[in-house]
């Protein structure tokens, strides 16, 4: 018996500094630098709304909703906006398939020049589905961090990616409530 738990506070101890030094390398204490590029992976409205965000904050962006490759080009972050809608997908004359493959170029294309990605999820539960899913699970593993909605996260889906892909993850109690720490990142 004190084998057991003399063995199981050392692997706690040890899960806490390992998620501690995870955490301020994935983007807690670092500080994000603009200008940042807004786009969506999956057309959903909450691109917009990131934006609206991003100009509460102050902060130097741009929005293109279907971002290629080439429009990183003197962007320093990229803010990924996380949520599928198939009306949107269709007003920008894209199918799953095309967009999951613009995003993944994208990224490749950001990963290559060292531009960090910031994941949003602000449609909270509303925006979650099969289609969303598979949007999140596909591409937050590129993210340094993350800001989502409490309630887009009841099932732990952003919990157990981002502690899968050390991932630093903020969550706001609503969309509103997202603009301090997005702030906060890049004070």
């Amino acid at each position: 018996m004190r084998i057991t738990i003399r063995f199981f506070g050392i692997w706690a101890l040890a899960t806490l500094c390992l998620s501690l030094t995870g955490r301020a390398a994935a983007g807690e204490e670092e500080t994000w630098q603009q200008p940042l590029l807004i786009t969506s992976a999956g057309q959903s409205a909450e691109v917009q709304l990131a934006a609206v965000l991003a100009k509460r904050a102050g902060l130097n962006y741009a929005l293109e909703k279907t971002a290629e490759p080439a429009h990183l080009e003197g962007f320093k972050t990229l803010v990924l906006s996380l949520g599928a809608s198939l009306k949107g997908l269709g007003a920008a004359g894209l199918d799953v398939p095309q967009e999951k493959e613009r995003v993944r170029r994208l990224l490749e294309a950001a990963a290559a020049s060292d531009i960090p990605v910031l994941c949003l999820h602000l449609g909270g539960e509303a925006r979650r589905g099969q289609l969303s899913d598979e949007f999140i699970s596909a591409f937050l593993p590129s993210a340094r961090a993350a800001l989502v909605v409490k309630s887009g996260n009841q099932d732990g889906l952003f919990t157990r990616l981002c502690r899968e892909h050390e991932i630093f993850l903020m969550e706001a109690d609503r969309a509103v409530n997202a603009l301090e720490p997005l702030t906060t990142l890049f004070r």
